[in-house]
Parts: structure tokens; C-alpha cells; sequence
């Protein structure tokens, strides 16, 4: 897994995901595209945003085009759904060994937030589920470990 991010023109984000090896890649398929909850259960990119005081946001991006956003007083605490200011914009490009999640947010949701965390659930044929992230804060993945976030925002 390969991650890029950045600012583009008009005032988003972009973040963009690419799998290579993707043969067995399991892509939950188009449905109606706004808010869902689990997408961590099957091939999914996060995005973990450290905030003040140790709260942090989160947010998943899932290829169906579904997302979900939360934030968090703490260390899995305080758990709570959060709005953005519009919904994320997920684009996928299916190949047959590479597959590309593009991803755009405004700018406006990386205010206040001085580190991420990149991250992304693969699913692949036979339901085995492996956890890709820029770090690791220990011996088991685990995304909301602070440690994680180690990527300054752009």
C-alpha cells in the first residue's frame, strides 16, 4: 500500500490510496453512497487526525463510497459521530492488479490538526483481513494508538 496527500485546487484534501497485488482484493460494491458504521469490517481507508489534548478524529472511506466520521475525547474514549463540513468524495479505480481510492475532504477538516494517521483494513477473497498503516504503535494494529499519528498534516 502506497498513500499520497496533499492540497489541491479549491480548497480540499486529497488523499489517495493505492493496493498493489490486488487479485484477491475484496471491494464491497456500490450502494448508495453517505454515512455507515463498521466499514472497518471488510477493505476500507482511515484516516486518524490528532486533535488537542489527546482527542482525535476519525474518519473511513470505504469503496462502496460510504464513509463514516467520529471523534474521540481520548484513547478509545468519548467516542462520538462527527459531521464534516460536507461528505467526502470517494473515486475508485478498479485494476487488475491495482486498485487506486482516491479520496477528497476540504481543506477546512484538517483545521486544529497537527498530525495524522494514514491506515487502510484489506479484505481479501476467504475473509482474511490484513492492517496496513505508516506505523504501527505496537505488537497488534491498532489505528488509534497515538503513536500512529506521526505524518505532520500537509
Amino acid at each position: 500500500m502506497a498513500v499520497r496527500w496533499g492540497r489541491v485546487r479549491g480548497g480540499e484534501m486529497m488523499l489517495r490510496f493505492r493496493l498493489d497485488g490486488c487479485e484477491a482484493l475484496v471491494l464491497p460494491g456500490a450502494r448508495l453512497e453517505g454515512r455507515a458504521d463498521g466499514l472497518w469490517q471488510t477493505t476500507c481507508c482511515e484516516l486518524f487526525l490528532a486533535l488537542e489534548g489527546g482527542c482525535y478524529r476519525e474518519f473511513n472511506f470505504a469503496p462502496s463510497g460510504q464513509w463514516a466520521a467520529y471523534d474521540f475525547r481520548g484513547y478509545r474514549t468519548g467516542m462520538a459521530e462527527y459531521e464534516p463540513v460536507s461528505a467526502p468524495r470517494i473515486d475508485v479505480d478498479r485494476g487488475l492488479s491495482v486498485s487506486t481510492f482516491t479520496v477528497f475532504l476540504p481543506e477546512s477538516e484538517f483545521a486544529g490538526a497537527r498530525f495524522a494517521g494514514l491506515s487502510a483494513v484489506i479484505e481479501e477473497q476467504g475473509g482474511r483481513l490484513s492492517y496496513w498503516a505508516a506505523r504501527h504503535g505496537g505488537e497488534k494494529p491498532d489505528f488509534h494508538n497515538p503513536a500512529c499519528f506521526m505524518l505532520p498534516v500537509p
